[in-house]
């Protein structure tokens, strides 16, 4: 593992004042959705293309502020400094004029985590997802329905949108993958995906070989590549049988997971399947020695600066994807906290 640096100093947070006015264009709305981006024009763009590596976010890293709207995540997006994203469904999506998801996923993230990572849950947190996981399922139910006749357009926009403003979208996940999804529901996420400008989806491996090899040959269809995530489940051999089964397979490689995990070398795995990575989370964790913790970048065990230099040398080209999943510090919030994350790595690549 690396020689601990201290985290590098933020610099002063550059807010672009037009949030508000910003997100109230939108909504007064006319078809031209572009009011919006309009105020934002002549304002200077993002550039986290840093020295060849291109520093992207998750909007998952978003989760905690109260406006998930497209409009309100570009502005994070932008007063993070950042010029690309990996964009979840929510967002474009509720843009698209998709049914209102009735689940408080602020609240229900931090359970799905401790889910996940097999942390114990209290009666009244397990009630909680309990009573989730039905809304969800019933929400997905209706998004099925919608998904039919979703107007493409309105993710062409959304697509025009982050570009006037100076931001790609990259990456597209929305919940229309996993192995609940129809055929339908794939080609409608693909689909979107384009209108979007994304040359890449993401999901969570579904270790399912039958699952993966649909996805991946409907993605060579659609022309993208299909990014399977994954947790502390991540091993060197993780995605090779998708790999194996077809070019529209690929990796959304979690850097920050797979040392929580224990794995060995991960700039070796980088080396050896950099062709295949379509994109990668980072964050800094702990080795499970240490307590596998999610700290402020610089202060945990995760190798990020061997890893952009690794990327600046070899010229790498797929982003490497800011995901926040440390406490925020009180009176901080999300975009100040990635924005503090973008100086790290700004740091490390000059």
């Amino acid at each position: 593992m690396y020689t601990k640096k201290d985290q590098p100093t933020p610099s002063r947070r550059q807010f672009l004042g037009a949030s508000a006015a910003l997100v109230s264009g939108a909504l007064l709305g006319t078809n031209k959705l572009f009011g919006a981006p309009a105020l934002i024009r002549n304002i200077a763009k993002p550039n986290s293309l840093i020295n060849g590596v291109q520093i992207g976010v998750i909007t998952y890293s978003f989760r905690e502020m109260p406006d998930q709207s497209a409009e309100a995540t570009l502005q994070y997006v932008l007063d993070s400094g950042i010029s690309a994203i990996e964009l979840m469904g929510g967002p474009a999506e509720t843009f698209a004029g998709a049914p209102k998801n009735t689940v408080d996923m602020r609240t229900i993230f931090p359970l799905m985590r401790k889910r996940r990572e097999n942390q114990p849950l209290t009666e009244d947190e397990t009630k909680t997802l309990t009573e989730a996981d039905a809304q969800m399922k019933a929400y997905r139910d209706e998004m099925t329905k919608w998904r039919i006749s979703a107007p493409m357009n309105k993710f062409e926009q959304v697509r025009k949108m982050y570009k006037q403003a100076g931001v790609t979208i990259y990456g597209f996940k929305p919940d229309a993958f996993g192995m609940q999804a129809s055929d339908a529901d794939i080609d409608y996420g693909m689909r979107a995906a384009k209108a979007v400008g994304a040359n890449q989806v993401t999901v969570e491996h579904p270790a399912n070989d039958a699952h993966t090899l649909k996805l991946g040959k409907m993605a060579e269809k659609h022309g993208l590549r299909v990014g399977y995530h994954g947790h502390e489940q991540q091993t060197p051999t993780f995605w090779d049988t998708a790999l194996a089964q077809s070019p529209g397979n690929a990796m959304n490689f979690d850097l920050g997971h797979y040392v929580a995990a224990g794995q060995p070398d991960p700039l070796a795995l980088i080396r050896q399947k950099h062709t295949r990575i379509a994109s990668m989370h980072i964050k800094d964790r702990q080795l499970p020695a240490n307590g596998k913790g999610n700290l402020p970048w610089g202060k945990g065990d995760t190798p990020l600066l061997q890893v952009l230099t690794l990327m600046r040398e070899q010229k790498y080209n797929f982003p490497a994807t800011v995901e926040l999943e440390y406490q925020i510090p009180a009176g901080s919030n999300s975009v100040a906290e990635v924005k503090k994350c973008v100086d790290f790595c700004r740091n490390a690549l000059s």
